[in-house]
């Protein structure tokens, strides 16, 4: 039952997608889009686990909290792409702008302060973090 859902939930944003963008050759300017951005966490040995509490307890309704939309979460499947060691994740923003501005006040935030100082009282969870801020092509079925 959750799979049908899924799947009509994909093909849903897919066809609201296409029908906002269609009958049109030229790509999107920047401002008619959102802003993702794609993270990856580089997770400290044994610490995969605690991170995914962190994100499944708190970090997940503080984003949504200040604004930033979850879009997905995936780990990678083999061990050569970093398997039990990687988070990767995407969010997005009604723009660059307010991306800066919806970290920042996550950042800010007394209960996110409580919650990562908490989250390390048995060694810090992420050695690194990637970021990158993605704009959408015009062909791309989410905007």
């Amino acid at each position: 039952m959750n799979r049908i859902i899924v799947m009509a939930l994909a093909l849903t944003l897919g066809v609201v997608a296409m029908s906002s963008n269609s009958h049109t050759d030229k790509a999107p300017s920047a401002a008619e889009n959102r802003v993702f951005e794609l993270r990856t966490y580089y997770t400290n040995e044994g610490k995969l686990g605690d991170l995914h509490k962190r994100f499944r307890e708190h970090t997940c309704a503080l984003f949504q909290k200040h604004g930033i939309e979850l879009v997905g979460f995936w780990t990678p499947q083999d061990e050569k792409d970093g398997k039990g060691d990687k988070l990767v994740y995407l969010i997005a923003f009604p723009s660059r702008d307010a991306a800066k501005a919806s970290w920042k006040a996550f950042q800010d935030d007394p209960e996110w302060k409580k919650v990562y100082a908490e989250s390390h009282k048995n060694g810090v969870l992420v050695k690194k973090v990637d970021s990158v801020y993605l704009d959408p092509t015009d062909y791309s079925p989410i905007k």
